[in-house]
């Protein structure tokens, strides 16, 4: 089997959005305020990836965790029915499936409520070395809120991933506990692609200038650095020093959620088609703007 046969295993947070749109005011207590639509939807760095792959044409498999809910049973399905493989699913007997209250604002920004549930109970053990050793990449998505896996742990499976052969991405989010570069120092020198935020980024190194922070990273070991910066396009920086400056694509925003996991996912599917990191990055971006052109977490993201 060619690595383009191989598929793109996306590991990390499995969640259930409930998206309203758009609210135009917080509520203060006691009052309530309506929103002109509201819907369930797929969400997650995980699935999130793993479907605007999916949608791109890449043969994709997940491993998470979710409860035995009705969300739980939602996500799965979901994912079974796009084509996006699930063995690596787990379901977990305590706790509930992850949930997010995703409110969108008219101009597209997003305010979250979330609750970690069963994603904080995936664990090194419930990954299945076998899909991990089929994979052509591995795509861990959502560290540093995933309890179960963060730190050592992440950073053996990483190399373990390496030893066998699979090209590691890895993709974070904000992390409350302020515990960042300790998280994720162990990782760096075995993570291949590493694509935060800027604002992830800044907290991850403690400075500020874009070009400060890819090359901070790339002195702690990490291959290539993709730093997704919103409206500011994005910047790549390589540990051979090849650097891309790339504006973001001009479109009308009416859902940002899940923006960063489809920039992600293009970055992924440029790699797995063997692309220049040039091509890859203007791919990644203009996945990233289609993502944001419809409701929900993949809905513009199209082949």
């Amino acid at each position: 089997m060619t690595t383009m046969q191989k598929p793109i295993l996306c590991l990390g947070i499995l969640v259930a959005d409930v998206v309203g749109r758009p609210m135009h005011a917080v509520p203060e207590p006691g009052r309530l305020v309506l929103v002109d639509e509201m819907g369930l939807h797929t969400g997650g760095c995980a699935v999130n990836a793993a479907t605007a792959l999916v949608n791109l044409g890449l043969p994709v498999e997940v491993i998470g965790k979710v409860g035995t809910d009705p969300f739980g049973d939602f996500i799965v399905n979901a994912m079974q029915e796009r084509g996006i493989g699930t063995r690596g699913v787990k379901r977990d007997l305590e706790a509930g499936t992850s949930a997010t209250m995703v409110m969108v604002d008219p101009d597209g920004e997003r305010r979250f409520v979330h609750y970690i549930g069963a994603n904080a109970h995936l664990t090194q053990e419930d990954v299945d070395l076998q899909l991990v050793a089929e994979a052509s990449i591995l795509h861990i998505g959502g560290s540093l809120v995933l309890p179960g896996i963060d730190g050592e742990p992440t950073a053996d499976l990483l190399r373990q991933a390496r030893a066998l052969g699979v090209t590691t991405f890895l993709d974070t989010v904000w992390d409350d506990t302020g515990r960042w570069m300790t998280l994720l120092e162990p990782s760096l020198p075995n993570i291949d692609y590493f694509i935060p935020s800027l604002p992830e980024a800044q907290a991850i190194t403690g400075l500020i200038k874009p070009g400060d922070v890819a090359r901070a990273l790339i002195d702690h070991g990490a291959g290539v650095i993709a730093l997704k910066m919103g409206a500011d396009g994005c910047l790549v920086v390589s540990a051979d020093n090849e650097t891309l400056r790339l504006p973001a694509f001009d479109v009308d925003v009416v859902d940002a959620t899940g923006a960063g996991d489809a920039f992600a996912a293009g970055f992924i599917a440029g790699i797995w088609q063997g692309w220049s990191l040039e091509k890859t990055a203007q791919f990644a971006s203009a996945v990233g703007a289609l993502c944001v052109t419809g409701v929900g977490a993949s809905g513009g993201v199209r082949s």
